[in-house]
């Protein structure tokens, strides 16, 4: 369903020279599948995803969603996903129902088609009560909702979720998490980004952990924990990331993974 093979991004800085966002990562995440990116801050994960999501044009390297190439096919592309970050704006004057509404018809979806799937919808996210609020006068976890529900409108097989729980309390993120998981159930695969290893260990099937635009370990998390010789998921983590610094130091080479 996913394949990334070799990506990279590169920017050029008028201070810091050549800057590589992705050294030239891949994996492959297939249907009812939670793909894990795991990564600090600055490791590359949301230009990852933005490649993935035809945001940006990746350097160079191949990934194909469905059998489409982000880079020459990017209107199927865009057309097969839902994205979703905690950046995700929601529109001050339109409402809840009114904002998936209009993505809904971005989409092309016909308008009895279109309210049937979103009466189904807003029920299942239990949105109804605030079906009719401003998006000015939404909460944080309201608007995450909202986000979720204009992301999987169209029933898209593949969604995207960058640092999807970032800002939010503990009950609504709980209640993404549980949202994500039944995406999983009917089939969906997708990608979440996520620097919480808790949400790594009890969302994700198969995890990649990227670090300085390199991805550093994957597989599930079995396979890594016995590879690497460690059942903490958070001292993995940080022995993997400690020993590729400390290898960057001693070899010179810090131009790689300063991406988003």
């Amino acid at each position: 369903m996913i394949q990334v093979h070799e990506l990279t991004k590169h920017y050029s800085d008028l201070r810091r020279g050549q800057i590589v966002a992705l050294g030239g990562i891949g994996f492959r995440a297939k249907p009812g599948q939670i793909f894990g990116l795991l990564g600090p801050n600055g490791a590359g994960k949301t230009t990852a995803l933005r490649v993935l999501s035809t945001i940006l044009k990746p350097t160079s390297g191949t990934a194909t969603i469905d059998g489409f190439d982000v880079l020459t096919q990017s209107a199927q592309v865009r057309s097969r996903i839902g994205f979703m970050s905690a950046n995700t704006a929601v529109y001050d004057r339109m409402t809840g129902w009114e904002t998936v509404e209009y993505f809904g018809r971005l989409h092309g979806i016909p308008r009895d088609e279109l309210h049937g799937r979103m009466e189904a919808l807003f029920a299942r996210l239990k949105m109804n009560d605030t079906r009719d609020i401003l998006g000015a006068k939404m909460s944080t976890g309201m608007k995450q909702k909202v986000s979720v529900a204009r992301a999987v409108i169209h029933d898209p097989p593949v969604l995207i979720f960058d640092e999807a729980t970032a800002g939010l309390d503990v009950l609504v993120a709980r209640a993404l998490l549980m949202t994500v998981a039944e995406l999983r159930e009917q089939g969906k695969c997708i990608i979440f980004s996520t620097h919480i290893m808790r949400e790594a260990e009890k969302l994700c099937d198969r995890i990649a952990i990227l670090h300085r635009g390199r991805i550093l370990a994957e597989g599930t998390l079995e396979e890594i924990r016995d590879r690497h010789h460690e059942r903490d998921l958070e001292e993995l983590f940080f022995q993997l990331i400690s020993h590729y610094d400390e290898e960057a130091v001693d070899s010179g080479q810090w131009a790689v993974g300063s991406g988003q």
